[in-house]
């Protein structure tokens, strides 16, 4: 917003943004829109021309944008959005937190205690799938009361994926998998906690059909203490229009 008004607009411009992301998490793709009045007889910014403009004054910032389209009037880049896709990224193989790539600092999420059993954990993700009062899966902040506890999960997946440069390190023995959630939206930290519930699971610290405990007795209390994910291997992927 701040780069924004180095376009010289005649009237104050304002970002709409689809998803707002906790402190530590990241974004492969995020989407916006606002509204750019110019002064008489000053033409339309083309869509070239704004990304070109936009990046050039976020030149400081780890942040890019990556496309401009120009939309109708009845567009909202939160509302009109019908799903988001994150991805949450884990990396086995490490005992310690000194052991994690360094090009994977802050991206990705290692826990010790030996291997993970994921079969366990893909049949637990599956009690996720659908729609459900996720109380227990949200964590509780001042507007918590004023929002529906229910969501819908369109997709969950548990594949093995590549880190960044694995190539360069293939004699350690890393793996790298990544659980994807889409859904149209998702309550505040709730894929945290569900990537921390799947991966007690994992950890055999809880079964499949403790999810689905979790999910029925809708309570956030009833989420088991220091399970949550934390925030460094989360990545919003796509929001989809």
């Amino acid at each position: 917003q701040k780069a924004a008004q180095n376009l010289k607009a005649s009237v104050p411009i304002k970002f709409y943004i689809s998803s707002r992301t906790d402190t530590g998490v990241h974004a492969l793709c995020n989407a916006a829109h606002l509204d750019i009045q110019r002064g008489p007889g000053k033409p339309h910014f083309s869509e070239e021309q704004l990304l070109f403009s936009l990046n050039y004054h976020l030149r400081p910032e780890p942040i890019r944008i990556l496309s401009a389209h120009r939309v109708s009037s009845s567009f909202h880049a939160r509302f009109s959005a019908l799903s988001r896709t994150y991805i949450y990224r884990l990396l086995l193989g490490c005992s310690h937190h000194s052991q994690v790539p360094v090009f994977e600092r802050d991206l990705c999420w290692a826990p010790t205690g030996g291997p993970l059993n994921v079969p366990a954990m893909q049949e637990a993700a599956q009690f996720l799938l659908g729609t459900h009062d996720f109380s227990t899966f949200r964590s509780l902040n001042s507007d918590a009361e004023l929002k529906s506890p229910v969501r819908t999960i369109l997709q969950v997946d548990i594949q093995p994926s590549s880190g960044f440069l694995s190539h360069h390190y293939e004699h350690r023995p890393l793996e790298f998998w990544e659980v994807k959630f889409r859904g149209r939206s998702f309550l505040y930290r709730q894929v945290r906690r569900m990537v921390g519930a799947l991966v007690a699971v994992g950890q055999g610290r809880l079964a499949p059909h403790h999810v689905k405990e979790l999910l029925e007795v809708k309570d956030a209390l009833a989420f088991p203490p220091n399970a949550m994910a934390p925030p460094s291997g989360l990545f919003l992927k796509s929001v989809e229009y």
